[in-house]
C-alpha cells in the first residue's frame, strides 16, 4: 500500500516508517521542515509538507494514499486541551480525503480511553466517553468519522519507550534534575503501562494492513509499572534520592505533570494479541531506563 503517515521523523513515527518500507509498503511522511524532508529521503519515504495547524495540508496528504496513519501530536503538555482540540480537527481534516472510499484511518489515542469503572485494566472492548483525560477529544473525533462511513481504527498508546525517551517519564526526568529529587506519590503503588518503540511500531503496521473498521488496539507491553519502581529506576540514573510526597503537594513538585503523576492506569492487551497475532518482544521500561544515558 501508499501510506500517508503523519508525525513521519516522530518518535514512533519515524520507527514506523522504517517498519513499513520493509513489509513492502511505500510511505509519504508528512513533515515542515528541510532536515524532516532529508530524513525521510534517506530512509526510503516521500515527503509530503504539512503541519497539524493547517489542516488542508493533511487532507491533501491523505488523498495521495491507500491508507493513512495519523501519529503526529503536539507534545506541548502545559497546552494539552488546546492540543488535543487541535488533534481532533486534524483527524476530522484526514477522514475528509477518505469519504465515500474504504481506505483505512488509523488514528493514534491513549490506552486510559479504555479505562473501566472500578480501576481493572483498561481494555480493547471498552471505551469509556466520561474518561476526563482530554485526549478523549481524539477517539470522539474517530467516532463522528465511523457513523459517516470511513473505515477508522484507533491504537492506543501506553508509556512508549526505548533507552532514549519514555513517553510521559522523560518530563518527569526534567523535573527530577531541576528540584534535585526524584518523587513519586503516595505510597507509589499507582501503575503506568508501557510498551515499547519497536513493538507499537510493528502494531501500527499490522492495524493498517487488517483495516477494520472500529477496532481498539492496546500498544502494551507491560500491563503496569508501579510509579515507585519508576522513580527508583530514574534515581539509580541520575544519581538522585528517592522520596513520596503527598497528594496535597504533587501539584507544587510537580506542575502540569501532577495531572498524571498520581494516576493509577493498568491497561491489558490481551485482545489485541489474539486479534492481530501481535506479541510485544521489546525490553521492558525498567531496562531501557537502566540502559538510558542521563547527562
Amino acid at each position: 500500500m501508499r501510506i500517508f503517515l503523519t508525525g513521519a521523523t516522530g518518535f514512533i513515527g519515524s520507527a514506523l516508517v522504517h517498519e513499513l518500507i520493509n513489509a513492502g509498503h511505500r510511505v509519504i511522511g508528512m513533515t515542515r521542515s528541510d532536515a524532516g524532508a532529508r530524513a525521510l529521503e534517506d530512509a526510503g519515504a516521500e515527503v509530503h509538507r504539512g503541519t497539524l495547524e493547517d489542516p488542508e495540508s493533511l487532507a491533501r496528504g491523505a488523498a495521495l494514499a491507500d491508507a493513512v496513519i495519523h501519529t503526529a501530536f503536539d507534545h506541548d503538555f502545559s497546552r494539552f486541551v488546546e492540543n488535543c482540540e487541535k488533534d481532533k480537527r486534524a483527524i476530522a481534516a484526514l477522514g475528509s480525503a477518505l469519504a465515500g472510499t474504504n481506505r483505512p484511518l488509523v488514528i493514534t489515542s491513549g490506552t486510559g480511553m479504555g479505562s473501566g469503572e472500578h480501576g481493572e485494566p483498561a481494555r480493547e472492548d471498552v471505551f469509556n466517553t466520561r474518561h476526563p483525560n482530554p485526549r478523549i477529544a481524539s477517539e470522539l473525533a474517530g467516532n463522528t468519522l465511523l457513523d459517516s462511513g470511513i473505515n477508522v481504527s484507533v491504537v492506543r498508546l501506553p508509556q512508549v519507550h526505548d533507552p532514549l525517551k519514555q513517553g510521559l517519564i522523560t518530563p518527569l526526568i526534567g523535573i527530577a534534575r531541576d528540584k534535585g529529587v526524584v518523587a513519586y506519590v503516595g505510597d507509589g503503588g499507582n501503575r503506568w503501562p508501557a510498551g515499547h518503540v519497536s513493538d507499537a511500531a510493528r502494531l501500527y503496521r499490522l492495524a493498517v494492513e487488517k483495516a477494520e473498521s472500529g477496532a481498539r488496539y492496546h500498544a502494551v507491553g507491560e500491563e503496569g509499572i508501579a510509579s515507585r519502581a519508576i522513580a527508583e529506576a530514574l534515581g539509580r540514573g541520575l544519581k538522585l534520592p528517592v522520596t513520596s510526597i503527598s497528594p496535597d503537594d504533587a501539584a507544587a513538585h510537580f506542575g502540569w505533570m501532577a495531572m498524571f503523576v498520581g494516576l493509577d492506569m493498568p491497561a491489558s492487551s490481551a485482545l489485541t494479541q489474539a486479534r492481530l497475532g501481535w506479541k510485544p518482544t521489546g525490553p521492558t521500561l525498567i531496562a531501557d531506563l537502566d540502559e538510558a544515558r542521563y547527562p
